[in-house]
């Protein structure tokens, strides 16, 4: 997997800043983003984080480019509504050899491996199958309907693919830009940074976190799982890590604030 923070509002701290000064003084507009200061700033977000005032984290937003990540994993990120999700599409890119996750449980075991490599293997084989004995056949339909021979293959092989990537796996991986604002991205930690996560969705999300403390350190600087400032929330489903995990990710803020 590889997260990269394409683009993100410049200056986000002190947009955030602004919004939050316009509620709490009688800025006017042309104004509001004066004697915003590193240290006003930084005021300004520790006292939204106080009161719970998380509206004007939304003035804030972040784009990353997702790549090597799963079908599976597709399904879960876009559960995340307050979001904007472009991802690479399998109706209009053939998936000729197609790349795939392989879950490390899997990977560790010899035995379980060299089956799901196999399974990689016949679904590659099934789907340039399936694509090509319906390419054939939607050509001909097309040449029967007065096309020429190229515009013919090129419309066949669209609507063939389209088709076959239905036998394509969960593990095929695929690409994605994802864009969320701040207040939506402390929501998403706060659920995929939790050692209940699922492990590739979790694996993204800590390099998330990563990525926009570089960028955004007082802004995200309670960011994570609920554990890392609270009590943890899972009751009888507790990992029981809560200690090592607020020491985990206590590094993780002074390593991007030094």
């Amino acid at each position: 997997m590889k997260v990269t923070l394409i683009a993100h509002t410049p200056d986000p701290e002190k947009t955030v800043a602004a919004a939050a000064k316009l509620c709490y003084s009688p800025a006017a507009i042309d104004t509001v983003m004066e004697g915003l200061t590193p240290e006003k700033t930084e005021s300004f977000l520790r006292m939204l984080g106080e009161l719970g005032h998380e509206s004007p984290l939304e003035h804030a937003s972040f784009t990353f480019g997702l790549e090597g990540v799963s079908r599976a994993f597709l399904a879960q990120i876009t559960r995340h509504r307050i979001a904007s999700y472009s991802v690479q599409s399998q109706r209009y890119v053939k998936e000729s050899h197609f790349d795939y996750v392989l879950p490390p449980q899997i990977e560790a075991v010899p035995e379980a491996k060299e089956e799901f490599l196999r399974a990689m293997e016949n679904a590659q084989a099934s789907y340039e199958r399936i694509a090509a004995i319906l390419t054939e056949q939607r050509k001909a339909e097309n040449l029967a309907r007065g096309m020429e021979e190229k515009a013919a293959a090129r419309a066949a092989e669209k609507t063939a693919i389209e088709d076959a990537r239905f036998v394509l796996p969960n593990a095929c991986d695929t690409k994605m830009m994802v864009t969320m604002n701040a207040r939506a991205l402390h929501n998403f930690f706060r659920h995929r940074c939790c050692s209940r996560a699922q492990w590739e969705i979790r694996d993204c999300a800590r390099q998330m976190l990563e990525l926009v403390l570089e960028v955004a350190p007082t802004l995200f600087a309670h960011a994570g799982p609920p554990c890392v400032d609270g009590a943890c929330p899972e009751g009888r489903m507790s990992c029981g890590r809560a200690s090592e995990i607020r020491a985990e990710y206590r590094a993780l803020r002074e390593k991007r604030h030094g």
